[in-house]
C-alpha cells in the first residue's frame, strides 16, 4: 500500500477530518475516508468499517450541538500523523463535555484516510448518556 508523505498535504488531511467533525458534516467525513478504511477505538471491541464508524460519529453527532477540538500536539510520519487533542462538546441538554483522545492516523497516497486508532477513556464519554 502506499502512503502519502508530503507533511503539508497530510496536515491539510488531518485539518480537514477535524473539521468535519466539528461542523457535523458527515458527508465531507466520508469523503476523506477510503471505502476500505478500518476505525478501531480502546473500549470498541473490534475494527470498524466505513459505515459502522459512520454511524458511530453520526451519533455522536446527533447528541451534541457543539464540538470543538483543542490540539494538543500533532505530529507527522510517512503515511499520517499523531494528534493529541481534547474534544470539548455540548450536548442537547445541555451537559459539557472535555475528553482527552489521542489519534494514529493513516493516510494513502490519494489522500484518503485508511485507518484510525482512536485511544480515550470510554468512561469519558458517560455523561452523553443524559442526553438520550
Amino acid at each position: 500500500m502506499n502512503t502519502m508523505t508530503n507533511p503539508g498535504q497530510i496536515n491539510h488531511v488531518a485539518d480537514a477530518l477535524f473539521s468535519a467533525i466539528e461542523h457535523g458534516d458527515g458527508t465531507a467525513l466520508a469523503a476523506l475516508w477510503a471505502d476500505d478504511i478500518v476505525v478501531w477505538r480502546l473500549g470498541g471491541g473490534r475494527e470498524r468499517d466505513k459505515t459502522r464508524a459512520l454511524a458511530v460519529l453520526e451519533w455522536f453527532v446527533a447528541i451534541t450541538v457543539e464540538r470543538r477540538y483543542e490540539v494538543l500536539d500533532r505530529q507527522f510520519f510517512d503515511g499520517g500523523f499523531v494528534q493529541q487533542h481534547l474534544l470539548h462538546a455540548r450536548g442537547k441538554v445541555g451537559t459539557e463535555l472535555t475528553f482527552r483522545a489521542c489519534l494514529v492516523v493513516r493516510v494513502g497516497d490519494d489522500g484518503l484516510i485508511t485507518r484510525i486508532d482512536e485511544y480515550l477513556d470510554p468512561a469519558d464519554l458517560t455523561p452523553l448518556a443524559r442526553e438520550l
